[in-house]
């Protein structure tokens, strides 16, 4: 016996006479006074399945049983259908299977909701996920998933690349972000690591000459969970030897066209836009614009050192954004409410009304040198920044992105990507009064900037790199350190200790003294570009069984508490929240 001849939406006008055979879920069961209409639906499509009493009663018998989603077989001729009931809807509307066997392969209880509805809970929809993926959304999103990733592989291959397997199972290292750890039960007291990513072993493969080395990785990271992560995701992890900064950059635009292409869409052009970062910060407040619209991001310091208006005399940077519209009262107290919550005092304003004439509370200390710097069209409104570089970024990028919206600026047909360069190597944590890793500690530095890494760690330049499509970071990567007292010296302005280095990368080390080649690299988050790419607003709607935004995973119920023995056996003693220290992270591309 064969379970299906076709697929369920595979049917068409030139198989009929047929005979055929599907199987699927029941979806709609309509009963029209004898005559009984059954969508049987796979995840290629759907298509009507009819039992006449009069042609099989014993078919007709099942299905007056057919409830939604049970799992059936039909078996009979295709055959056209009536033109009054052509369905031109359904890529399978012109055909329907006139069955004259019914098989009841599987039943099922009462649903918890209706496969594709759109109103059900998030919650819910993770509770019961095999009934979520059966819907559309969730299989269009996965089988998306499946094409690109299965051109990602054919794409590294074509160019050399080896597809190599590194542990799940690695060392833990407390500069990192928060581990997951692995109780070794063999060696009490000693714990594994789940990888944060495959950092450490990729650039030690480039020092055993693997030359170009590839993975899909799955990265484990115990972070706070939202919309764009995840404790677990995917990553297009690469590494190659002897490469300059744009050779890795070639390889992943190369990718990312192939992605498209598998899905039938227009690739981007290449190259991609390049942006030092303190020129994307300047621009437009982000280390990720998106580039889609032109609100930028100007910058009146040097106007404004003998204004009048004490506020921008005194402040270390001036910078103000231009918005195409007459602002009202209750729009820019939104505004300022929102520049608060990015840690602004407030917002200073200047609006120009249709007339070009100007109000604003700060008007009135402005010269007219000032007023005609910051003027711009009729019906126009001038947003102000003023403190800190760092501050004033932050505000007015975030201000810049919420207006974009909010305005209709941003041109949704289209695709920016960009490579945001030159990243800082080190920023300062007022909370730990140490410099910490812009990236991670294995990032190069910028050869000319060598000599200032203990005398001005704050002007290293790094040879790092990022990806953004529009406003999203896809992921990270640098040209390496290769060389250990390089190595070492970087360690040391991050407050590790030559001994603290030998004890958690004393390993990495040694591989440097073994004849390391210069080498750099990527890792390019998958469920993030895939989200994009499905148009979704969260990764767990490309991902078949994410956790929920609590760290749970409602289907299976995990995580769970262990029973007393087997934490005994693994030398484990569960101790009270309050006890636990947190700690500030890097992580590792």
């Amino acid at each position: 016996m064969s379970w299906r001849g076709l697929m369920c939406g595979e049917p068409r006008s030139a198989d009929i006479g047929k005979r055929l055979s599907l199987a699927g879920w029941a979806g709609r069961r309509r009963d029209h006074g004898g005559l009984v209409f059954i969508d049987l639906r796979d995840h290629t499509g759907i298509c009507q399945v009819v039992v006449n009493p009069e042609h099989s009663p014993e078919a007709a018998e099942a299905a007056h049983a057919v409830r939604a989603e049970f799992v059936l077989r039909a078996e009979g001729e295709l055959v056209a259908r009536a033109p009054d009931a052509v369905n031109p809807g359904l890529p399978t509307g012109e055909v329907e299977l006139q069955a004259d066997g019914l098989e009841i392969v599987s039943r099922s209880e009462a649903l918890p909701f209706q496969i594709d509805d759109e109103g059900v809970e998030e919650e819910t929809r993770l509770r019961y996920r095999y009934l979520d993926i059966r819907g559309e959304r969730m299989q269009r999103n996965l089988r998306l998933g499946a094409t690109v990733i299965s051109a990602f592989r054919r794409y590294m291959e074509s160019l050399g690349f080896v597809d190599v397997w590194t542990p799940m199972l690695t060392k833990a290292t407390p500069e990192g972000a928060r581990d997951f750890v692995v109780p070794v039960r063999l060696q009490p007291g000693k714990f594994f690591a789940l990888p944060q990513s495959p950092q450490l072993f990729k650039q030690v493969l480039m020092v055993a000459g693997m030359d170009r080395y590839y993975q899909i990785a799955t990265c484990i990271r115990d972070e706070d969970l939202r919309a764009d992560r995840q404790f677990e995701h995917r990553q297009l992890d690469v590494e190659m030897a002897f490469p300059a900064r744009e050779d890795v950059w070639e390889v992943i635009e190369g990718a990312v066209r192939g992605a498209f292409e598998a899905l039938g869409r227009e690739p981007p052009a290449q190259p991609f836009r390049r942006m030092p970062w303190q020129e994307a910060k300047a621009r437009y407040g982000s280390d990720k614009p998106d580039l889609r619209f032109d609100l930028e991001i100007s910058d009146a310091t040097e106007t404004t050192r003998e204004s009048e208006f004490k506020i921008f005399a005194d402040a270390t940077c001036v910078r103000f954004l231009r918005v195409p519209q007459e602002l009202s009262r209750a729009e820019l107290d939104r505004l300022e409410e929102r520049a608060r919550q990015w840690g602004g005092k407030g917002l200073a304003y200047l609006v120009f009304d249709e007339e070009g004439e100007v109000r604003s509370p700060i008007a009135k200390f402005l010269s007219e040198e000032e007023l005609a710097v910051f003027r711009g069209e009729p019906a126009s409104t001038v947003l102000f920044g003023a403190g800190e570089p760092e501050l004033v970024a932050r505000v007015l990028g975030a201000l810049r992105q919420q207006l974009g919206r909010e305005l209709g600026l941003i041109d949704e047909e289209r695709d920016e990507f960009l490579w945001v360069t030159d990243f800082p190597l080190f920023e300062w944590s007022e909370e730990e009064g140490r410099w910490v890793s812009e990236h991670h500690p294995f990032t190069g530095v910028r050869p000319e900037d060598e000599e200032l890494l203990e005398s001005d760690p704050g002007a290293v330049v790094s040879q790092s790199y990022d990806l953004v499509w529009n406003g999203w970071e896809l992921g990270s990567g640098s040209i390496r350190i290769h060389r250990q007292e390089l190595q070492e010296r970087v360690f040391r302005v991050l407050g590790i200790s030559d001994e603290q280095a030998q004890a958690r990368f004393g390993f990495l080390l040694e591989v440097m003294r073994m004849g390391a080649p210069p080498h750099g690299g990527f890792g390019f988050g998958v469920d993030r570009f895939l989200a994009l790419l499905a148009g979704e607003p969260n990764i767990r709607e490309v991902i078949a069984f994410p956790k929920a935004a609590s760290g749970s995973e409602p289907m299976t119920g995990a995580p769970t508490t262990l029973p007393d023995e087997q934490l005994t056996e693994l030398g484990i003693r569960v101790v009270d929240a309050g006890q636990r220290k947190g700690h500030t992270s890097w992580s590792t591309q």
